[in-house]
């Protein structure tokens, strides 16, 4: 390893975060060309079934590759699919060193990218900044490796541990910067969710408000067991270029009058039933097939309390605001039967802190036994 391959990968995992949110199904991935120490060219994976990350740089390095190096935050591809195999190109540009921030987590090609370029005579570094471009990519090894989503947890509560008044009032816990950045969250997640309790307290559109800068809207899935969700719904209505999925039972599904006449971008999505609840494994592997590899739980209490004892939360962030309702009754982060005891609680591990004002986010995650 050289001295400077942690400055240059830092510059290609930078490159990689400008396709956040864009890149799905497949990974955020960054390169940098380096030559005599200077960055020539630079590029990024934009969108699925556009060009990889090393083909955007390559395209701008003109006759300067012979000799270089490159820095890519994901191993290069050995193998056809949508584009032809980036090792190919990189054989043909005269790069002699390819410096790599993690291997492929895909089970079937991992190690075919490195190996092959190295069995063809460049010199191949691997694991630079390995665990910043992990955690770059974190939904899609997960994806990639069980056919699931990554699923967040997000929850904003009271010093006091509350997520809303025994009114069902909690808008707003937050200040403005800490809610903006759940709004950049949306825009880099495939899919939000929520339970119907939520769409009738808060009817929220939950959608991706950016202010100048425009955002992706995530598609919107509403776990809703006998088919509550009104008509007239934010979700409903679907001002919005993202579809929404309402999860529901077969039985709901069935009482409900005006079913079959949705919104054009509205679908329903029948799901089994675990006990008096729709199965939510069963949910999580048919989204999977969706190819949906990331989503954000909103809210509510039942619904996020039902994946955390499923054990289906990847990550938590938890927004904590210097507010206190100061009373006994108000609505929980997670609802539902909990631990007797601290010692079969969900402790969380890899935890970080920020401060976005007043507002205080636990991020991090949790630890299954």
């Amino acid at each position: 390893m050289e001295k400077n391959d942690t400055h240059f990968m830092k510059l290609a995992v930078k490159e990689a975060r400008k396709g956040l949110g864009r890149t799905s199904p497949n990974p955020a991935v960054g390169a940098v060309i380096v030559k005599e120490g200077r960055v020539v060219a630079s590029g990024f994976h934009k969108q699925a079934g556009m060009p990889h990350a090393e083909v955007e740089a390559f395209r701008k390095v003109g006759n300067r590759a012979p000799g270089a190096t490159l820095y890519v935050t994901l191993e290069p591809c050995n193998h056809h699919g949508k584009t032809p195999p980036c090792t190919e190109l990189i054989l043909k540009s005269g790069v002699k060193r390819v410096v790599v921030g993690m291997r492929d987590p895909n089970p079937l090609v991992t190690g075919g990218g490195c190996d092959y370029l190295e069995k063809k005579g460049l010199e191949v570094v691997t694991g630079i900044l390995e665990d910043e471009c992990i955690r770059l990519n974190e939904a899609f090894t997960k994806f990639i490796t069980t056919g699931r989503p990554f699923v967040i947890a997000k929850s904003a509560i009271t010093l006091d541990g509350w997520t809303a008044t025994s009114a069902h009032h909690s808008q707003w816990i937050t200040n403005e910067k800490s809610r903006h950045f759940v709004h950049r969250l949306r825009d880099r997640v495939d899919a939000v969710l929520m339970g119907i309790g939520t769409v009738l307290a808060d009817d929220p559109a939950m959608t991706a408000r950016l202010g100048a800068k425009k955002g992706k809207d995530p598609t919107r899935i509403v776990v809703d067991t006998n088919f509550r969700t009104p008509a007239g719904a934010k979700v409903m209505k679907h001002d919005s270029t993202a579809p929404t999925i309402i999860a529901t039972s077969v039985e709901g599904n069935r009482s409900r009058p005006d079913r079959g006449k949705h919104p054009k971008g509205v679908e329903t999505l029948v799901c089994p039933k675990q006990g008096d609840k729709l199965d939510l494994n069963w949910l999580m592997d048919k989204l999977g097939e969706m190819s949906i590899t990331s989503i954000l739980v909103e809210g509510g209490s039942m619904i996020l309390g039902a994946m955390i004892r499923a054990q289906l939360i990847d990550k938590f962030y938890v927004f904590i605001a210097p507010k206190i309702l100061g009373g006994g009754d108000g609505i929980p982060m997670a609802a539902g039967a909990g631990p007797k005891t601290m010692d079969d609680s969900l402790g969380l591990k890899d935890t970080s802190v920020r401060r976005f004002g007043d507002d205080v986010l636990i991020c991090g995650y949790p630890k299954y036994q």
